[in-house]
């Protein structure tokens, strides 16, 4: 009977140094690692994770959230645990699935951290909709301004330059030069 262990960040800028240090003081044998959002279910550490695990394994995360961030998700990878015959033990919940308060505590609080996630994801798109009420531009700045533009296409009409020495000359690719080339002038 092997305890796995299973860590995730969600970006390469974070660490995954203090699940690393619960998960060995856990016992895990072996620990799976990646750096990808939670979101994502095709995970391959995870998928290797689970493909390891055996009838009579423990299978440990730190934290709920680190397994999965929907209620399906996280149910069929239970799901999936119990088939096999393994256990599931998140640490920072004291959540074990070997006992039936453990498999009650575990649905709870995954139901909980999906209706968290939902919330915060009204809060971001009701700020992002503010933010655009109040002028707010969201994504790149233009490379080129509409002066520019009607340059471009001047020049590219007297023909006396290529469109690839015309788009390295204004800094832009070729598909942005045949972009601006094909708008219709104001």
């Amino acid at each position: 009977m092997a305890v796995i262990g299973y860590a995730r960040v969600s970006s390469t800028g974070q660490k995954l140094d203090v699940q690393q240090d619960k998960l060995n003081q856990a016992g895990c044998e072996r620990v799976y690692e990646e750096k990808r959002s939670g979101a994502n279910t095709d995970r391959a550490q995870l998928l290797s994770a689970l493909d390891y695990v055996r009838e009579g394994d423990t299978f440990v995360v730190t934290k709920l959230d680190r397994l999965a961030r929907s209620m399906n998700d996280l149910s069929n990878i239970a799901e999936r645990l119990n088939k096999q015959g393994v256990h599931l033990h998140i640490l920072d919940q004291n959540i074990d699935t070997s006992t039936s308060e453990g498999r009650l505590m575990f649905n709870l609080l995954g139901s909980f951290a999906e209706f968290e996630r939902d919330i915060r994801a009204e809060r971001q798109a009701d700020g992002i909709a503010k933010a655009k009420e109040n002028g707010v531009k969201f994504g790149r700045s233009a490379k080129l301004s509409e002066e520019q533009k009607v340059e471009i296409r001047e020049r590219a009409a007297e023909g006396s330059m290529s469109k690839s020495a015309l788009a390295a000359e204004y800094g832009i690719g070729r598909a942005t030069l045949y972009r601006v080339l094909s708008e219709k002038q104001a």
